[in-house]
């Protein structure tokens, strides 16, 4: 099976009109069908529950996006369990024809990019660059498995043993439950469920309850693909329902989870405890946050490093596991570096995001919101406020650009995950004191370094202790086959989604030698 070399899709720009026009009419064709109710999918069948869930507009919490099912034990009892009877003949369908529906899935995701982006604008509160570029992930990711998976159906390279023919191949584990976010709800969620199918193995999906309208789309998308039924089952539910019972289940093989650190470490913990029938020790592939920082040296460009850090700050609200929660600013430029950041924030335009000229949106819903709100209260007695801080008084879930300086480099606000529009800058002595303070956290997962110094670049290089580094350049928007994306400590197992590792996590190695 030959395909072309693989290349990433292209961002929409919105300052041209045709874009912008295809994305107004998209908004409104969501907008249409606002209230409309998605089954749960077991093997194929179309299930409904007594009790529903509402996924509500952040933006405007009295719209309603859609209806989904509450799926109790025993639904996720039958999920986990039509996949692996699923798993007995999906294992063994050739690579070619697996990564086939991943093909046919991305030209889907292509036609119809404008309105899965519109989705995520109303569920999630995206604005439309950073919604199209949560969509061109998940094309990315489709198209990137899919040749992967040729590459490594292929035969591998062994040393020859004279009397021997030798082969290795990779071979699928099982069934894998696949856990998903809100942050990135249809890049995310399809990377790690196709990741999972490509190998050969059979998932049962189970979104975050704030995005479960995109993830029913994407479950039809790959539905249209031709995707076997049972390959890819779609539960939703409460966690505390069923997300024990599909990770405990003897028959899970392997669970892939991006969320935070609390659930991540809980699913590991309950994965390593043999259950009765169990035959292998469950794998668990875990991203879990950061409390990313990026270092301003005296020697840069400041300005390069004012617009590099609002974007990594406010995009998305701080919602994203790369967003910079800290600046480590020298000394020497702290003043003027602090003076240009507020005038830069007060720039951004807040605000319901299905108008294209609001940059900030909602954070997700109303729980985030009031704990974001709970750690500006607690910022407010570990350091200065000198932007922001208060909720937005209009319908939905908006807080102000936030920013905290003279922050203590060990204070709460500094070393614990907010996932908000809030900024802590600290003021570091000089360039090793500054790799000092961000490494000072448990977490471990995008940094970033701004200077002109290229001594200072390479020992950061060494020493700045994160999975994605970024210098001279904001430290969110990793692209799949660019920047392998994954974090250490506390991030999570540095499972690297969008490299050339990732396939390995749901794939065995098997050895095959025969005497001739």
């Amino acid at each position: 099976m030959k395909i072309t070399p693989f290349k990433n899709e292209p961002i929409e720009d919105f300052s041209l009109a045709t874009n912008k026009i295809a994305m107004e009419k998209a908004l409104k064709k969501v907008a249409a069908e606002f209230g409309k109710e998605y089954p749960l999918v077991i093997g194929g069948k179309r299930i409904k529950t007594k009790t529903k869930i509402k996924s509500i507009n952040p933006s405007d919490p009295k719209e309603v996006i859609g209806i989904v099912q509450s799926a109790d034990s025993s639904l996720a009892n039958k999920a986990v369990e039509v996949a692996y009877q699923t798993f007995a003949t999906w294992r063994y369908t050739s690579p070619e024809k697996r990564v086939s529906y991943l093909l046919k899935a991305a030209a889907i995701m292509k036609k119809r990019k404008m309105e899965l982006a519109a989705t995520m604008v109303f569920e999630v509160g995206k604005n439309w660059t950073e919604a199209v570029a949560d969509m061109a992930e998940a094309i990315d990711f489709l198209e990137f498995y899919a040749r992967e998976m040729l590459r490594l159906s292929g035969a591998q390279p062994l040393t020859d043993l004279l009397g021997e023919k030798n082969e290795y191949t990779y071979q699928p584990l099982g069934v894998g439950i696949v856990i998903a976010p809100w942050n990135f709800p249809a890049a995310i969620l399809a990377g790690m469920a196709v990741g999972a199918i490509v190998t050969g193995n059979t998932v049962v999906l189970k979104p975050a309850s704030d995005t479960t309208i995109i993830a029913a789309k994407f479950v039809g998308i790959m539905e249209e693909a031709g995707l076997p039924a049972g390959v890819l089952n779609f539960i939703t539910g409460g966690g505390s329902a069923i997300g024990d019972i599909l990770i405990e289940h003897p028959l899970t093989r392997f669970i892939n989870f991006t969320g935070s650190k609390d659930i991540g470490l809980r699913i590991i913990e309950k994965a390593a405890k043999v259950q009765p029938r169990q035959k292998w020790i469950k794998r668990v592939a875990a991203e879990m946050g950061g409390k990313d920082a990026l270092i301003v040296d005296a020697e840069t460009n400041l300005d390069a490093a004012v617009e590099a850090t609002a974007l990594s700050t406010f995009g998305f609200g701080g919602q994203k596991c790369s967003a910079c929660s800290r600046v480590i600013v020298d000394r020497k430029i702290y003043k003027e570096f602090v003076e240009k950041l507020i005038t830069r924030a007060k720039k951004i335009k807040v605000g319901p995001v299905k108008l294209y000229e609001n940059y900030l949106g909602p954070v997700v819903n109303e729980a985030a919101l009031n704990k974001i709100l709970s750690y500006i209260e607690i910022g407010k007695k570990e350091a200065k406020l000198v932007l922001g801080g208060k909720r937005v008084s209009i319908p939905g879930f908006f807080i102000e650009p936030t920013i905290f300086i003279d922050v203590p480099q060990n204070s709460r606000i500094a070393t614990e995950e907010i996932f908000g529009p809030v900024l802590s800058v600290i003021k570091a002595n000089n360039f090793d004191h500054a790799l000092e303070i961000a490494n000072g956290t448990e977490y471990g997962l995008t940094g970033g370094v701004f200077t002109d110094n290229k001594a200072k670049l390479e020992k950061a290089k060494k020493e700045f202790y994160v999975g994605n580094l970024y210098l001279n350049r904001k430290i969110t928007g990793a692209m799949v086959d660019v920047h392998p994306f994954g974090g250490y400590n506390m991030s999570g197992t540095c499972a690297k989604a969008g490299g050339r590792d990732y396939l390995l996590l749901f794939m065995q190695g098997k050895s095959v030698s025969e005497k001739i």
